[in-house]
């Protein structure tokens, strides 16, 4: 094993047709990888491959975005990923606790504050309300869960415009839980992130940071001990294979470039980040 994936949905459909050979670039790249569910059905998905190939582990939880009905477009969703209709679920706390029982399941998620929409002009006030507080609630459970298995949250936060108000709520909710948590595609300040190593929690990192600039003195500010990278494939693809389908090989990038804006040396840098993330989540 020479690099981990933290975050990655080789369970999506997307990767239908090709999933095997997915799989297998990884693993002859030495790449172990978690596929991250984000509803009952792509959880099951994670959990089979994680079942069927030694380099795959599954982290199960009800994505924010699909605690209520909503459209998102290809703009929303970003590179790579295709606009869908979520359906809404409830979360079945005892449905997920039985899948988080598995061994191969190391995490629970992904999970959190999703506010891209609270600017929407398409609900209303009232509407916004009720799914931010849905939102917060399924939250919790997660976190009632995440404490009974023993396992740490992988956390969704993604703000409105030009605010950092997920991070913050989540933040707040995560205070006095005693629990473990990685807040992955992490896209906030400087002084966010203090505030969330001020918790003991984590952040990782994906392919906009090898051609975004606006990431280095964060990068650079972090404890490395406090960093693990991700591709959250099928999305943002890293140079040099930016606009293709992302995939869990190119994490070799994504590690890569953080060495590269830290000035530090590769090797150490790659054996350090599959240190923060055995010691987090626990691969083999």
């Amino acid at each position: 094993m020479k690099y981990i994936d933290i975050h990655t949905h080789v369970n999506f459909a997307v990767f239908d047709e090709d999933r095997e050979e997915v799989v297998r670039r990884a693993q002859d790249a030495g790449v172990l990888m978690m596929n991250v569910g984000t509803q009952k059905d792509t959880c099951l998905k994670a959990l089979d491959i994680a079942e069927k190939y030694d380099n795959c582990y599954a982290c199960i939880g009800l994505h924010p975005v699909h605690t209520s009905k909503s459209f998102h477009d290809e703009k929303e969703i970003g590179e790579g990923g295709k606009e869908f209709t979520s359906r809404g679920e409830e979360f079945d706390y005892e449905y997920y606790l039985e899948l988080a029982k598995h061994p191969k399941v190391l995490a629970i998620g992904e999970t959190g504050l999703d506010y891209y929409h609270k600017d929407s002009e398409e609900e209303t006030l009232e509407q916004r309300d009720e799914n931010a507080e849905r939102q917060k609630k399924t939250f919790r459970e997660h976190i009632r869960l995440a404490k009974e298995v023993g396992k740490p949250l992988m956390i969704h936060a993604r703000p409105s415009k030009g605010t950092m108000d997920a991070y913050d709520d989540v933040i707040e909710i995560l205070k006095d839980c005693n629990v473990r948590a990685n807040f992955h595609f992490f896209v906030g300040d400087i002084a966010t992130a203090q505030k969330i190593l001020d918790l003991g929690c984590t952040m990782s990192f994906d392919g906009p940071i090898t051609f975004a600039r606006d990431y280095d003195d964060l990068i650079r500010f972090l404890p490395l001990e406090s960093i693990m990278v991700e591709t959250d494939a099928p999305y943002a693809a890293p140079i040099p294979h930016r606009g293709k389908r992302n995939e869990p090989f190119y994490v070799v990038e994504i590690a890569k470039a953080i060495a590269s804006i830290r000035g530090e040396d590769e090797n150490i840098v790659r054996e350090k980040l599959l240190e923060n993330s055995k010691k987090m989540f626990g691969f083999w």
